[in-house]
């Protein structure tokens, strides 16, 4: 049976070899990949993890997909590349074309050295690289903005690959068609040979096209603008957002062990409140509080009298003068100085200060009336200064294994009082609880301090113990009854407790002959708001 006329005939192993370029193209075709990032399984688990317990990432991931394509893929990258302590990206080439803009985003964010200071604070931190990724959602929509032209010319580019590799299968299937139907010689009827023919000359043409379209994709990305630059800021907002999370949590006292502990949402709760509670703004003083205490307490030796005033007699070994210690080291004289010991008869340096420090509850009394809503200089107010005192005598308390309590007080019928047993944890909630309570109202001693005896008497009936110690920090100066006072007196006699007085910015409270300077051990006045250091020597002592 004859071809039709302008059919040529062919022989299959030249039609083989014809279209030899195009067999298997789509299956040799290297693996393209839609993240940017390298990440194991375990990796995005914990993306998975995070974002279904982030209501903000699905937020942010809801609002950019409305608009663009792919976004939740780049907020992967950007979470991966947060979280990961060294990033590794795919080379441009293993990416999936419509993946390309991704891929510039991530890859101009990883190589600033912004980035570099915001791993620093998020390797290893689901929590924080999450909130990496929030703090960058901005400057990612206006890098996704900036890039929609390149964003669809590469989604032309992933048609034209997608249709190139659909052309070189079809040039396979004209071929199999083709050798399906050769005769024993191997010869071709003409119109399979046409058809395999027409099938590479459309693999050709849809190969030119894709290259095209990859290269017109490359430029328009290349000629998106401002890029790399927003990239730099958005990695710079997010270090800054994450390192003032961070400071505000060790100003609170939560501990990085306590927040991995913490579950996602919880810690996420917990950094809203403290950005946004009473105290907000004043972190900062309450950090630097409890800084200060601490290096007090590093300082503090431990049943010292106080500053050195001459020299006295005695048989206190921990205070011999060094001349008599030298009698030791002859021979001689090492039986005059047992004698001299042994009379008590001993050089000692004499001192004068504080006693020991106490053994039973440190109780904070602070006046919470409404003139302590006033701010001083440098703009702290008087609440301010009183609560982070207060919290490192927390601290305090805690590192001593002592209880702790808080007492908020301003007029007689307002009061309440916050309890931090010893041998419970303190509770980040609680603590929060007692620096935002604000009472308002006018200023009584006599509720806030009796409450503070009562708080002692049953400690002492309970366990015995003595030698508690009160602070009672005010900027009010107010009478109490001798009935009142007689008692106080009796109590203070019997149970042993120190006053500790702290009057802020109020004078008449100080000055000598006040209510508050008789019913103080110690008192001290507070003007300047923003020096930590006027207290030092509370913490020294208590």
């Amino acid at each position: 049976m004859g071809e039709p006329p302008g059919r040529t005939p062919g022989r299959l192993d030249e039609l083989a070899s014809r279209a030899g370029k195009w067999l298997g193209r789509s299956a040799a075709a290297p693996e393209r990949h839609t993240a940017a990032v390298v990440a194991d399984r375990f990796d995005r688990i914990t993306w998975r993890d995070t974002y279904e317990q982030s209501a903000g990432l699905r937020d942010v991931a809801a609002e950019l997909n409305e608009r663009y394509r792919y976004t939740t893929d780049l907020l992967t990258d950007v979470f991966l590349a947060a979280y990961k302590v060294g990033p590794r990206l795919r080379e441009r080439a293993e990416m999936d074309p419509s993946r390309l803009v991704n891929h510039q985003v991530i890859t101009s964010l990883v190589e600033s050295l912004e980035f570099a200071e915001l791993r620093r604070e998020t390797a290893g931190d689901p929590y924080a690289a999450a909130m990496a990724v929030l703090a960058q959602a901005a400057a990612l929509r206006g890098m996704l903005e900036r890039s929609r032209s390149a964003q669809e010319r590469a989604e032309r580019a992933k048609q034209a690959q997608q249709d190139a590799e659909g052309a070189a299968d079809a040039v396979g299937e004209a071929l199999q068609q083709a050798a399906d139907e050769a005769d024993w010689s191997n010869g071709v009827g003409a119109p399979a040979a046409d058809a395999v023919q027409q099938a590479i000359e459309a693999a050709e043409t849809a190969d030119a096209a894709a290259r095209q379209a990859a290269q017109d994709a490359a430029q328009a990305l290349a000629a998106a603008p401002g890029i790399r630059a927003a990239a730099r800021n958005a990695a710079a907002k997010a270090a800054r957002a994450v390192r003032e999370e961070a400071a505000l949590m060790r100003a609170w006292g939560v501990g990085s062990g306590e927040l991995e502990r913490m579950p996602f949402d919880q810690r996420a709760r917990l950094a809203e409140r403290l950005r946004s509670g009473r105290l907000a703004r004043w972190a900062e003083l309450i950090g630097r509080f409890r800084q200060m205490a601490g290096g007090e307490r590093a300082r503090k030796v431990e049943n010292a009298t106080g500053e050195l005033v001459g020299v006295t007699l005695g048989d206190d070994l921990s205070r011999v003068i060094p001349s008599e210690l030298a009698n030791l080291g002859l021979p001689e004289l090492r039986a005059v100085f047992a004698a001299r010991y042994a009379a008590g008869e001993l050089m000692l340096y004499d001192s004068q200060g504080e006693q020991a420090t106490g053994q039973g509850a440190i109780i904070a009394c602070v006046d919470t009336s409404h003139s302590m809503y006033e701010a001083g200089p440098g703009g702290v107010t008087r609440e301010a200064w009183a609560k982070a005192c207060a919290l490192a005598l927390l601290d305090q308390a805690r590192h001593a294994g002592r209880d702790f309590v808080g007492v908020l007080f301003s007029a007689a019928d307002k009061i309440k009082v916050f309890r931090f047993p010893s041998g419970r944890p303190a509770g980040i909630a609680r603590i929060l609880d007692f620096a935002e309570t604000f009472l308002g109202g006018g200023t009584s001693y006599q509720a806030p301090l009796t409450a503070a005896r009562e708080l002692l008497e049953e400690e002492f009936n309970d366990t015995a113990r003595t030698r508690g110690d009160i602070v009672m920090i005010t900027d009010d100066e107010c009478g109490v009854t001798e009935e009142w006072m007689r008692g106080w007196n009796d109590a203070k006699h019997q149970l042993g407790f120190r006053v500790f007085g702290v009057a802020i910015g109020a004078p008449r409270a100080a000055e000598t002959g006040s209510v508050l300077e008789a019913l103080c051990d110690n008192l001290r006045s507070i003007e300047d708001l923003t020096d930590v250091h006027a207290a030092a020597d509370l913490f020294r002592v208590i």
